[in-house]
């Protein structure tokens, strides 16, 4: 089959004989052509798509019988097609694939770091190292390869012989076989690679590193290229634009007004905190001592707020057992607690009748409840009836 990706790769448009169609899965079917410019998923790169005369194709790949086009639609055997590549997503490919060779190989020459992984998604690329980089190391890196790009340096291919492949020091993930296809891009990376290239570094535009991660012992870096880069930065910037007015802040202050919000929420979630610690100490002298079950409900708690109320009633000896519910409308959030019987077990036997989830320690158990206050009410004083004290 001839590879037009590899001898044309800016090829949109092409003319090509169906050798065979047979069904595929899920009402597809699986088409192999003479010559294609369709290139198969392969080396962290997806496949391309468009269409087969009136056919999409949906995806390719390459097995033994040679490069299978994925499509919705059957075609003649013997018949002549055109094929349309979806070129915004072939180019973007491009773009995204030689900038990650710049990137890759600029690791390498600095720091001998492999490449040990590479996926290239709709959104953005991600590239893992098998050694350790900081975020100031990665924006060196960054700020080189955009030099290297903005130099407009040929992107080479190169099918050296055996002898000559010897003598070259050049990375590769695997060991090869069989005719070895390099790219070279000079002072910025010598790889074996069977995906597709920009011509020259210049048309990938804009290199942006947008993520590091610790990783398997190295790395993962997540980054952009081209015009992926251009719509992640369009993007954020939007993002910027829209938290400047909420904050009423110029888009280069948002970070000092964010800290200031911040701070001044932590301060209210103080006073708030302290106010309701009040309120339950109040809330907590209405109840007489007793070592009867006692089931409260307050409206608008918070899970915090029931676990701290539940503690302070049942620490108070309001109730030998306490079950504190809040909500409405038959969705309610509970707190259960005891110094003098095991929660976990009151729990789960609640949380089966009141179609309920959740659990907890023996002093205390949280969770969520899907029945109505009443039949709650009915079902916790069943569980402890018989039981002197409530106590088992």
């Amino acid at each position: 089959m001839e590879k037009l990706f590899y001898e044309t790769p800016y090829v949109k448009i092409f003319e090509a004989r169906v050798l065979d169609c047979k069904p595929g899965k899920d009402k597809t079917y699986e088409i192999v052509l003479n010559r294609t410019a369709f290139y198969p998923e392969g080396g962290g790169q997806p496949a391309d798509t468009g269409t087969l005369a009136e056919a999409r194709v949906l995806d390719v790949r390459e097995r033994a019988e040679g490069i299978v086009h994925i499509t919705d639609m059957q075609l003649l055997p013997g018949s002549d097609v055109t094929g349309t590549i979806d070129w915004e997503r072939r180019f973007c490919h491009m773009q995204n694939h030689t900038g990650e060779h710049i990137l890759s190989g600029i690791v390498h020459k600095h720091y001998g770091f492999d490449n040990v992984g590479f996926h290239m998604g709709k959104d953005e690329i991600t590239v893992d190292f098998n050694g350790v980089l900081t975020w100031e190391q990665a924006e060196a890196i960054e700020e080189e390869a955009n030099d290297l790009i903005w130099r407009n340096i040929p992107v080479v291919e190169t099918y050296p012989t055996k002898d000559e492949l010897a003598s070259m020091d050049y990375r590769s993930k695997k060991e090869l076989s069989g005719q070895v296809r390099i790219i070279e891009i000079q002072d910025g990376d010598v790889c074996a690679c069977c995906g597709t290239h920009v011509m020259y570094s210049g048309e990938i535009g804009l290199i942006k590193v947008t993520g590091l991660m610790n990783y398997k012992g190295g790395v993962r870096m997540t980054l952009r290229c081209g015009k992926l880069a251009l719509l992640d930065y369009r993007n954020k910037m939007k993002s910027v634009s829209g938290i400047s007015v909420l904050l009423s802040t110029k888009p280069d202050e948002i970070i000092e007004a964010v800290d200031k919000l911040k701070e001044e929420s932590m301060k209210k979630e103080g006073t708030i905190g302290r106010l309701f610690k009040e309120l339950f100490e109040n809330k907590v002298l209405e109840y007489p001592e007793s070592d009867e079950p006692l089931l409260v409900y307050e409206k608008g708690l918070n899970p915090i707020q029931l676990r701290q109320l539940c503690t302070m009633l049942y620490e108070e000896k309001k109730g030998s057992v306490v079950l504190l519910c809040s909500g409405e409308d038959d969705a309610y959030q509970y707190a259960a607690g005891s110094s003098c019987r095991d929660m976990r077990s009151l729990s789960k036997a609640m949380n089966h009748k009141c179609n309920g989830r959740g659990g907890g320690n023996a002093l205390m158990a949280q969770g969520t409840f899907q029945a109505s206050l009443t039949d709650i009410r009915e079902i916790f004083e069943n569980e402890l009836k018989g039981d002197k004290d409530g106590i088992k």
